[in-house]
């Protein structure tokens, strides 16, 4: 009893702590005892129950403008899954890559960066497209560590599934929303050998990544949008928990998700 108490407060102090602007953001992620199906839906009882996050902002943090669209994500788990669900605002659905690890942030993307073990080194990077592509690599260190990534690696047994509110690249409609849903599965996250199962109390480091594209109509679709000059404009990012700068691969700056029961 005095073990879960002290978890309690430990969880409510680090809340405090990373509420402040452009600090470190912390979900709660209750366990589930029921299967979950990956069908892009999540209409289980327990995703209903399952809070969802905070609004996603600029990469930069807070001093940036506030994204044009609405970005938001859950978390669930048992021993053998970490279970992601996100919901992404998009008047325009647009995909192209089909191919497994294409670079997949040349489309729009919602991108997931894990670190069990919080030693910012050996973490695992999936980015997913409208078209349900996956890209995912493991980085044995940080860039800014000399990297190297690892592109052949993959997330073994990863479940995921994406549901389109609208019609893609088709640009005379306008759409709603995409959806994302995964099935991490836990023993595909070892590092050096080790497996880190979620534990009631226990922690890992995690963000979340929105990649998006200014576009405009071109025949039925749409292509990105170029300066007058002709050169493309870059990409916009959107993140669950600021970086501060336009880097994902700052693994100390990435948010917590607790394990509770």
């Amino acid at each position: 009893m005095r073990k879960v108490l002290l978890t309690t407060l430990i969880n409510i102090l680090t809340t405090s702590v990373f509420a402040l602007s452009d600090s470190p953001r912390v979900y709660h992620a209750i366990k589930t005892i029921s299967p979950i199906t990956i069908d892009g839906n999540a209409k289980e009882e327990e995703w209903l129950k399952a809070k969802w996050s905070d609004e996603f902002i600029d990469i930069e943090g807070d001093t940036r403008p506030k994204p044009a669209f609405s970005t938001k994500m859950k978390m669930i788990w048992d021993e053998q899954y970490l279970y992601v669900f996100a919901k992404l605002e998009e008047p325009d659905l647009w995909g192209t890559l089909t191919k497994r690890d294409a670079i997949i942030f040349q489309d729009h993307d919602f991108e997931i960066f894990i670190d069990p073990d919080n030693d910012t080194n050996e973490y695992t990077e999936i980015e997913i497209n409208t078209l349900g592509t996956i890209m995912d690599l493991f980085m044995t260190r940080s860039y800014k560590k000399g990297g190297p990534m690892d592109m052949n690696w993959d997330v073994k047994d990863l479940q995921s599934a994406v549901m389109l509110k609208g019609t893609i690249n088709k640009n005379d409609d306008q759409d709603q929303y995409w959806t994302v849903e995964m099935a991490i599965p836990v023993s595909s996250l070892s590092k050096s050998g080790k497996v880190y199962t979620p534990v009631i109390g226990g922690f890992w480091r995690i963000n979340f990544s929105r990649v998006q594209w200014l576009m405009e109509k071109d025949g039925i679709s749409y292509k990105k949008r170029t300066t007058k000059e002709g050169k493309r404009i870059p990409e916009q990012n959107w993140v669950w928990s600021p970086q501060g700068l336009i880097d994902m691969h700052i693994p100390e700056k990435w948010g917590y998700v607790y394990f509770i029961d």
